[in-house]
């Protein structure tokens, strides 16, 4: 028992130092390739950014705004025409939780299971090591950019979430319930502070650090097996969602922490 024990905690170790060591070797590459393939970075940087961001935009926003809509209807429902209370709440609730954890959702859905099968058929298929055979560093062509890309549509996309949710939602209630304009804003302005800005960026850039680092470990993890692609990705999944719920109350609780 203590020796299996023992593997598992080996077997994690090396599976969190291999991440980190992707996330600190992506900022590496990212200075360096100002001097070297910066041209055709960029090219796979604005791929990863048009998958992850601009084609993700549509469920994000259609989520954002549903959400919303469903949050000040159960407002109205218990307190009424309270357009303060609502703002509020919108900003309690969606701002500070549920936009960075509902775009991580949609991302590892979309663009982690991508990452991790892209690599793996990859790998099986003998490109990496004919990318390495001519003196192309994968790191810096492969790992960087897809880390980079998601990274910027991460942050960009919570953004959305935000926007679209206070604003979508806000224009079908005010239609349906006829909730005061003012009130609302009012109500947002005086629940968005130093912290709710804070903990949504951090949120959202730490979320798409990890959740990119972890996809490329495990698409770069298969082995010579065809079989072992939708494994890691099933693996990817598994774990983006598990360290994005774990970084998500570590941050709550070190924000409430700092600005108490």
């Amino acid at each position: 028992m203590l020796a299996a024990l023992g593997r598992w905690a080996i077997t994690k170790y090396t599976v969190v130092a291999g991440i980190i060591q992707i996330i600190i070797d992506a900022f590496r590459d990212y200075l360096a390739s100002f001097r070297q393939g910066r041209a055709a970075i960029r090219m796979v940087f604005l791929k990863q950014v048009y998958f992850t961001g601009f084609e993700g935009s549509g469920i994000i926003v259609s989520i954002a705004v549903i959400l919303g809509t469903v949050i000040i209807a159960q407002v109205v429902s218990l307190v009424g025409n309270n357009g303060s209370l609502t703002g509020k709440i919108l900003v309690w609730v969606v701002l500070r939780e549920l936009a960075p954890l509902l775009t991580a959702v949609v991302i590892i859905a979309r663009s982690g299971t991508a990452i991790a099968a892209e690599l793996g058929t990859m790998k099986i298929n003998g490109e990496i090591e004919a990318i390495e055979i001519l003196g192309i560093p994968t790191q810096r062509y492969l790992i960087m950019p897809r880390i980079m890309g998601v990274t910027t549509s991460f942050v960009v996309l919570t953004l959305y979430f935000v926007l679209t949710a206070f604003i979508g939602s806000f224009i079908i209630a005010s239609i349906g319930w006829h909730l005061p304009y003012d009130q609302f804003i009012q109500g947002i302005l005086s629940s968005l502070g130093i912290r709710e800005v804070v903990s949504l960026f951090t949120k959202s850039l730490l979320f798409g650090l990890f959740v990119s680092a972890i996809c490329c470990w495990y698409g770069l993890s298969v082995g010579r097996s065809a079989t072992e692609i939708p494994q890691a990705a099933t693996r990817a999944v598994m774990t983006s969602l598990f360290t994005v719920f774990l970084l998500d109350g570590l941050i709550t609780y070190l924000s409430s922490l700092s600005f108490s």
